[in-house]
């Protein structure tokens, strides 16, 4: 746990498109706030626009950690949670389906430094950056929670599980002629 208590900032809509995340965890910042869908683009794309008054909440924390070599840690914890109309699979109908995240990351110095822990570390790494979204980190958490196929418990529309073509079978019962198509041609040709 850290030794500083939160500064808390609370109801900002929009999370901060440029954010300064060593200065946000070593003062120990905590914020929070609602946003609309409608703000988030590629969310959008994956409900194919529908829902764009849906509210996304989301809290950020920032923390200053000290690992077991007495190095200082810069940590940022996130939580999201929204409801999105996605698409059922089966029924095909909007689907309220709801999304929660919470994850923390440990932010390194750079892309390389970045790169080389993630792998082996069992949290997310990132490079520090104070030009650092907040917005497109909330955007990128909820894109890869979203389930792979959508679908309600109970679907409210009878679900079609077979199609049949009326012609199918007699079309198959038919015996085919292949020649026959070239020798109308033969006698349709005019000479």
């Amino acid at each position: 746990m850290s030794r500083f208590s939160y500064t808390v900032r609370m109801k900002q809509e929009s999370p901060p498109k440029h954010l300064d995340v060593n200065a946000f965890a070593r003062a120990a910042t905590a914020i929070a706030g609602q946003d609309l869908l409608s703000g988030y683009d590629r969310l959008l794309h994956e409900t194919q626009r529908l829902g764009a008054e849906s509210r996304l909440n989301w809290s950020a924390r920032g923390e200053l950690r000290t690992d077991a070599a007495g190095a200082e840690q810069i940590w940022l914890h996130l939580i999201v949670d929204v409801s999105l109309p996605l698409i059922c699979q089966r029924c095909l109908t909007p689907a309220q389906t709801a999304v929660a995240v919470n994850r923390s990351f440990r932010f390194v110095s750079s892309e390389e430094a970045a790169a080389a822990q993630d792998a082996d570390s069992e949290e997310d790494v990132l490079a520090l950056s104070a030009d650092f979204s907040l917005k497109e980190l909330i955007e990128d958490e909820v894109l890869m929670d979203l389930p792979l196929i959508p679908k309600h418990e109970v679907c409210p529309v009878a679900v079609k599980l077979a199609a049949v073509d009326p012609g199918f079978e007699t079309a198959g019962s038919e015996k085919r002629q292949p020649f026959s198509v070239l020798a109308q041609l033969k006698k349709d040709r005019p000479d």
